[in-house]
């Protein structure tokens, strides 16, 4: 067993001492590329979903110093027909770059990673000599050659580098020769019967191609078939919930509403086991090194990114086009970059089929929220704490206060959206009522009855609040939103939630720009 070859399966023997979800699925996928031309895969997903443990699953699986069968045999791939014929055959070279970028901080850190690569490989085939003016990839070239055996190359953090120094450094400019000196040569299928290579951030594009474009790429943007391995489905953390006598409902509203490719619900694993283990929801988002770059150019307000944060912490979506992105944290030219960047770094979750972004959760909303008044938005600050006064105002039915309130919102808002249109009206108040999004479910156009109510607020389980039906009428008195509510029979079908509802009626002056509002209980 040495520090980087054959290292063993004790990595992943400890993830099975712990309670593990199955996850096995994705070495099928992986044997299924063995050997084609498709074998170079990068796997780039966010910092806490599950990235180290899969490394460490691939490692104990195919590696051939140990005997892994016991620690699979339960498993998904047990039964996958590429089972036994890849279990426990390859000599494995398992290199996690987080141990140098904390040791080297200079531009000869590849050096280092050559040095004690091939030292440590060296020690497996000791009777196979370095020459001189070897670098690791010669190394491995007369390994093969003499015994006909290819490696299976897995790299953990395979973009640290690209994290640790930039674009135009000696450091980066080594890196990316070495990647393509090792995976892009002639030789690189005749070493290599299958490369596996894990990050955060995808491969980084030179003008606009991929410095590694023999690469299948699998991101929080373009996951391929790995979408169910990014992160905990809903049928999974139902089982946990019920296992652990947790409350689905909780999980899900904190950790769920990441959109991975075709799979609509993704929750974050990390947090769901931590909160599995501390038997209650909360953050446990840990703040990173790398959100707080990205939260100096969220500074910048690149056209007008503020307004779209608070737009998304309202339950809005907002548009972005990823493919401009160049995969490179210090190279952010537009809000798309930095909305891509925040995607990849799971702020933000991503739907391909409208190219929009948006908030997934109550645990990130709370941290983007701590972003806001980290980066001193004092008007965003401010809307926030007015956000919680509406809301409190709503429900003791103080209808002078909603008033002003909504007032006031609309606005401080008009930099997002045309003032005199209902749909904006609309918008302006799902971001007035943000605060509500702690106890309950915002519906825009809610099907009610006979028609749409334009804001509907569904308590969550185990809320006693009484559930809210707001219309917003324009030019009219203020009654008449009220009689629309009664009259489409809104009352009747969100009364399957809760008897206790609270019908609030709006009106938009166009001319003074005024709002005023009326509350009613509802028997």
């Amino acid at each position: 067993m040495g520090a980087y070859i054959n290292v063993g399966n004790a990595g992943f023997q400890s993830v099975r001492n712990g309670e593990y979800v199955d996850k096995s699925g994705l070495i099928s996928i992986v044997n299924s590329t063995l050997f084609t031309e498709r074998r170079f895969s990068c796997v780039s997903r966010s910092r806490r979903f599950g990235k180290s443990v899969a490394a460490k699953m691939l490692c104990a699986y195919y590696d051939q110093s140990c005997d892994s069968q016991s620690l699979f045999s339960d498993l998904e791939i047990a039964s996958d027909s590429s089972f036994e014929k890849h279990l426990n055959k390859y000599p494995v070279i398992y290199l996690d770059l987080t141990n140098f970028t904390t040791r080297f901080k200079d531009d000869s850190i590849m050096e280092h990673v050559q040095e004690e690569l091939i030292a440590d490989v060296h020690k497996a085939y000791s009777d196979i000599p370095v020459m001189d003016g070897d670098d690791l990839m010669a190394y491995l070239i007369r390994v093969t050659e003499s015994t006909q055996q290819p490696f299976i190359f897995i790299i953990d953090e395979w973009d640290a580098i690209c994290r640790e120094f930039k674009v135009g450094t000696h450091a980066m400019d080594e890196f990316v020769n070495w990647l393509r000196r090792m995976f892009k040569g002639s030789n690189s299928p005749q070493v290599f019967a299958g490369v596996y290579m894990t990050g955060i951030l995808p491969i980084k594009k030179y003008k606009t191609e991929s410095a590694l474009n023999n690469f299948i790429e699998y991101s929080m943007v373009e996951p391929v078939d790995m979408a169910s391995y990014f992160g905990f489905t809903k049928d999974e953390v139902r089982t946990l919930s019920e296992k652990h006598g947790m409350d689905f409902d909780e999980l899900e509203k904190w950790y769920d509403g990441y959109q991975i490719g075709d799979e609509q619900s993704i929750f974050n694993p990390n947090s769901v086991m931590q909160a599995l283990r501390s038997r209650r929801c909360r953050s446990f988002w840990a703040a990173t090194g790398a959100y707080d770059a990205v939260a100096n150019y969220i500074q910048m307000n690149y056209e007008g990114l503020k307004n779209d944060v608070v737009s998304m912490l309202a339950g809005e979506r907002c548009k972005v086009n990823p493919t401009k992105f160049q995969n490179d944290m210090s190279i952010i030219r537009s809000k798309d970059d930095v909305f891509t960047v925040l995607i990849h770094l799971g702020y933000l979750s991503y739907d391909w089929r409208k190219s929009e972004c948006y908030i997934p959760n109550k645990e990130v909303a709370g941290e983007m929220v701590n972003a806001v008044e980290a980066n001193n938005w004092t008007p965003v600050v401010k809307a926030l704490e007015a956000s919680e006064r509406l809301l409190q105002a709503t429900l003791r039915g103080d209808e002078e206060a909603v008033a002003r309130g909504v007032d006031a919102a609309h606005d401080e808002n008009t930099s997002i959206l045309s003032y005199n249109d209902e749909n904006s009206l609309a918008c302006v108040l799902s971001i007035a009522y943000y605060y509500a999004s702690n106890d309950y479910i915002i519906h825009r156009e809610l099907a009610t009855g006979k028609g749409f109510a334009d804001l509907v607020l569904i308590p969550r389980k185990n809320v006693e609040s009484p559930a809210i039906v707001i219309e917003l009428k324009y030019d009219k008195a203020v009654d008449t939103a009220i009689a629309q509510i009664k009259r489409k029979q809104y009352p009747d079908n969100v009364a399957q939630y809760t008897e206790n509802l609270l019908l609030v009626g709006i009106t938009y002056d166009r001319d003074s720009k005024q709002h005023e509002c009326c509350i009613e209980k509802y028997a």
